[in-house]
């Protein structure tokens, strides 16, 4: 019923098909539309929602300005008798970057990286779609406690899951003045498609938010598990080669908070993602030397 609805609503001729689109993690309906000149990718949502729609159009309007490599914004608006909200995209075609990262040398996965932290960079120069009068510090550190309180109220604990706790401790004096700029939101490989020109595109602005730069690089563990090369990559990309001590201290704060709040997230989701979770602590120990060291062991220049 929504499928033929949404014909009527669309600003577009001459439909061939419109079929859902299950892929990714987000709470819209997506759906890929073809008509006979041109194939589409439609995000559907909540009118409650309508505001974060009109949002996420913003920031595609400044990748567009920007000439970010990115999904076209076509049209935006209301539909379904005003019960719900729609983009709609210029379709991306390539595959996911987590798929086909290791298919190139570690000269291409680190030229790649380089391409991914260059584009970070223009995105934290966006005017922000929303802002928040909160200073970072007071903002952050609310995060911690909670997620210190989720840790040691979890019925499970890491093998040395005590080391995360140090670590935030050492660091998160840090946090004070710090700016805020625009966030994609969810920046990493999982996010990002690879054409057939070998060129990379960012996908799926649609957990932006606002934030301290660097935090932007909490999920890099994410990159560096698949590609350590596509990982440097994008830190030296992003700094033009020129990477501040300060970051590294900051980047361990932000995966230290993060991991402690992982392990009792995944356990609704049961055995498997708390095995995930736990392989992802004890990577991240190896990667730190126990957090001897501030500087990842799989950070170099390919």
């Amino acid at each position: 019923m929504m499928i033929d609805s949404l014909k009527s609503h669309l600003p577009l001729q001459n439909f061939q098909t419109i079929t859902p689109f299950n892929k990714g993690w987000s709470d819209d309906r997506k759906f890929i539309v073809v008509t006979v000149d041109n194939k589409y990718l439609l995000r559907v949502g909540d009118i409650n929602n309508k505001n974060r729609y009109i949002q996420h159009a913003r920031l595609l309007e400044q990748a567009a300005e920007n000439g970010l490599p990115t999904h076209r914004l076509i049209a935006h608006g209301s539909l379904l008798a005003d019960t719900h909200y729609f983009l709609l995209l210029g379709w991306l075609a390539g595959d996911d970057a987590e798929d086909v990262i290791t298919s190139f040398s570690q000269a291409e996965q680190y030229n790649l990286g380089l391409e991914a932290g260059k584009i970070l960079k223009v995105i934290h120069n966006f005017k922000p779609v929303s802002a928040s009068s909160e200073s970072w510090a007071k903002r952050f550190n609310r995060k911690i406690d909670r997620k210190i309180e989720m840790y040691e109220n979890c019925e499970l604990k890491y093998e040395n899951g005590h080391l995360l706790q140090d670590v935030v401790s050492k660091y998160r004096h840090l946090l004070e003045n710090k700016k805020v700029v625009q966030h994609h939101g969810d920046f990493h490989i999982g996010n990002m498609l690879i054409d057939e020109n070998d060129k990379l595109h960012i996908i799926d602005f649609d957990r932006y938010d606002t934030g301290e730069p660097y935090e932007e690089f909490n999920r890099i563990t994410w990159c560096a598990s698949l590609s350590p090369a596509f990982a440097s990559g994008r830190i030296d990309g992003y700094f033009n080669n020129d990477v501040p001590d300060e970051f590294w201290e900051l980047l361990l704060l932000y995966i230290s908070s993060n991991m402690l709040s992982s392990l009792p997230w995944a356990i609704p989701f049961g055995d498997k993602e708390i095995t995930t979770m736990r392989k992802s602590y004890a990577e991240i120990l190896d990667w730190y030397d126990d957090f001897i060291r501030v500087v990842p062991n799989w950070y170099k220049i390919y």
